[in-house]
């Protein structure tokens, strides 16, 4: 049991850096807006200017790509704090699933959280730290 909660205390760490190092990599994506934004205000003026709708693109695709990342971003946090406190498994297995489509360290972290996850002796934790639902 003792075993347990520490891999689950190594696991919210984890999830912490990974989802800080998903912030960081989410906001690569400004430079393209900043260019987006560059054309539609002008300022690449001459004879091959591109079109408008390429800035209005690229600013509303990668605003779109920069916020769906820190969602995910903010999402692993609070898987991180969820593992700490033996809350919420499915949710962590949720996250855990979607962590690993991201190469290297989302698909290393996700498949080590779904393995712990899936033991009975973490199921029993997080039964126990569930509220109680009252008679039905």
């Amino acid at each position: 049991m003792n075993e347990d909660k520490n891999h689950l205390r190594l696991l919210s760490i984890f999830h912490y850096i990974v989802g800080a190092i998903t912030a960081l990599f989410a906001c690569f994506p400004l430079i393209h807006v900043a260019i987006g934004i560059a054309i539609l205000c002008g300022a690449f003026e001459g004879k091959d200017e591109p079109p408008k709708f390429v800035g209005f693109f690229l600013v509303m695709f990668f605003s779109i790509l920069i916020l769906c990342g820190w969602t995910l971003a903010i999402c692993m946090i609070i898987a991180g704090k969820k593992l700490g406190r033996c809350q919420a498994r499915t949710y962590c297995l949720v996250i855990a699933a979607i962590e690993c489509a991201f190469m290297p360290f989302g698909t290393i972290l996700g498949v080590f959280t779904i393995i712990v996850l899936m033991k009975d002796s973490v199921k029993e934790l997080f039964t126990a730290n569930q509220p109680f639902q009252g008679v039905t």
